[in-house]
């Protein structure tokens, strides 16, 4: 997803794992799923580093990190350089917390609600890839950020050009009920969830107005959900949440 925003087109995948003794279920089902995920977004899974190292890490414990490559030309980058003010945000469905905010899951969640609740939280992150390709295809797309660790505070102003800012509205999607539980149980303020949250959106796609129509027709095909969430204004290069 990381990659996608730059509108690359997939080339390989790499996976490293490393344990202190290889469980060979673990080894297959974590093996599988990266290969499903490359299969889902063009990837080619073309080695990687499996490492077993005794005394580093407890019985069942293990690491798992992965490195990819895309290709794109550089004049051709998406790096919101193109936007203009009135361009429009279109925020892109996800399907839960995404990996982030995990820390604080944890400690506003006992045991048992996080058992109850595991079908929830324990949702694969969307992979964006191939309906992005498939929308800049047809769309002039002038930047997207992937809504992870920092959330819109801090993914958002990395594409917003001088001069520029943009403005979030609240309620302009449906925010997925886990988020609300999160932020009752913990007592969190609204605007720390919009710092470490998604709150239902892992891409946020600039475009211009004109072709938000087109856009939310060809992504609704590829079965993703969209809503108009926002809007390029005059700025400094910052972000609001109104």
């Amino acid at each position: 997803n990381d990659v996608a925003t730059t509108g690359a087109r997939p080339l390989f995948f790499l996976d490293y794992i490393a344990t202190g003794r290889l469980d060979q279920k673990v080894l297959v089902d974590v093996v599988g799923g990266i290969a499903r995920a490359c299969r889902e977004t063009g990837y080619s899974l073309v080695g990687g580093e499996t490492a077993e190292m005794p005394d580093m890490y407890r019985p069942g414990e293990y690491d798992l990190a992965g490195f990819c490559v895309g290709i794109i030309d550089k004049p051709k980058i998406i790096d919101g350089r193109r936007m203009q003010k009135n361009d429009v945000v279109l925020g892109l469905a996800s399907s839960g917390p995404h990996s982030n905010g995990y820390s604080l899951i944890r400690k506003v969640f006992s045991k048992r609600d996080i058992n109850r609740l595991k079908t929830e939280l324990l949702k694969p992150t969307r992979l964006y890839v191939q309906p992005l390709l498939v929308l800049s295809r047809r769309v002039d797309i002038k930047g997207i950020a992937h809504i992870t660790g920092g959330s819109y505070v801090d993914k958002i102003p990395r594409i917003i050009p001088k001069g520029l800012g943009i403005v979030i509205r609240k309620g302009s999607w449906p925010v997925p009920s886990i988020f609300g539980q999160i932020q009752r149980a913990g007592s969190v303020r609204e605007e720390e969830m919009y710092h470490v949250f998604n709150m239902g959106i892992g891409m946020a796609v600039v475009i211009s107005r004109k072709d938000l129509v087109k856009a939310q027709r060809i992504l609704s095909r590829e079965n993703i959900k969209s809503w108009e969430i926002g809007v390029v204004t005059k700025g400094s290069g910052d972000i609001t949440i109104a």
